[in-house]
């Protein structure tokens, strides 16, 4: 095991209940009216429940190894904030397949293909696609945070309040997967080998799955230019610029560490409006704690 230093952070779980309502309140093309940009978004959200699942449990693996009552304290809010996330995505998920989304399909291929994983891998492995993943996750969520035009995006408001509260958290735990890979291994060439094939995996799996929810849905046929048009504009989304491209890639250095973004006013922020004495959850968390 490696001695790291793990500095206080704030990791707090938080069980939202949302409603995504009735055709009326959440039309199929919800992003803005984009197909594009709304099939994408629903394919990641398809894959989270299951793939927050995995994350758990590679973390898990190695939480009678972890001495630090610091990191600790951490496990045990990433654990129970990847629990919420998945739950409420799968709250999400239920209400987009009722709107055609393949959302059950790609939740039960993540699921086998996942399962799959941790039958042939070293946990130690599974434990660095974690990591790795959740480098992706870190920077996309920040992006949301920090961009007003990715936020604009988000038009419904049960929609944006998912992926804000999403964003925050993902914010919050992004370096505890990271810490516990380095406490217990710290193995740089795994960990950059597999940031590189998870890179693969992970923007051919979105391919595929957006392509597989286009063919599903009418619009691809009756439309065909209109969804061509949004595919093609899909290259200036702000989750595709330069700047979110060079953090990605910054995961491969050898003296990385996700803290070198440092996000801590960041969250402060958006603790407050979210969950601060007029933040707009408030309200609507049900339930406060880190469950194990």
């Amino acid at each position: 095991m490696n001695a790291i230093v793990i500095p206080p952070r704030v990791v707090q779980t938080r069980r939202l209940e949302l409603d995504y309502g009735s055709d009326d309140h959440l039309p199929r093309h919800y992003v803005q009216g984009d197909v594009g940009m709304s099939h994408v978004v629903s394919m990641l959200s398809s894959v989270f429940p299951e793939g927050e699942d995995f994350f758990v449990r590679t973390v898990r693996n190695y939480r009678a190894d972890i001495a630090d009552p610091e990191l600790k304290s951490q496990v045990s809010g990433f654990i129970g904030q990847e629990a919420m996330h998945g739950r409420e995505h799968r709250s999400f998920n239920d209400r987009l397949r009722a709107l055609g989304y393949p959302t059950r399909l790609m939740d039960r291929i993540t699921k086998y293909g996942l399962g799959f994983g941790e039958k042939v891998l070293p946990k130690s492995v599974q434990l660095a696609i974690t990591a790795a993943l959740e480098h992706y996750t870190a920077t996309l969520a920040e992006t949301l945070l920090t961009d007003a035009e990715a936020r604009d995006l988000l038009d419904v408001d049960e929609v944006r309040s998912l992926f804000l509260w999403h964003a925050l958290e993902e914010s919050e735990h992004k370096s505890v997967a990271f810490d516990v890979y380095q406490t217990v291994s710290g193995n740089h060439w795994i960990r950059v080998g597999v940031m590189n094939a998870t890179t693969l995996g992970f923007l051919g799996g979105v391919v595929l799955a957006v392509g597989l929810s286009l063919l599903r849905d009418p619009i691809t046929y009756r439309h065909p230019v209109r969804v061509l048009r949004s595919l093609y504009a899909l290259r200036r989304s702000p989750w595709l610029r330069s700047d979110v491209r060079r953090r990605i890639r910054d995961y491969n250095r050898r003296d990385f560490h996700p803290d070198d973004h440092d996000n801590a006013e960041l969250t402060a922020v958006w603790r407050d409006r979210l969950f601060g004495s007029a933040g707009t959850l408030r309200d609507r968390v049900k339930v406060a704690g880190a469950p194990a």
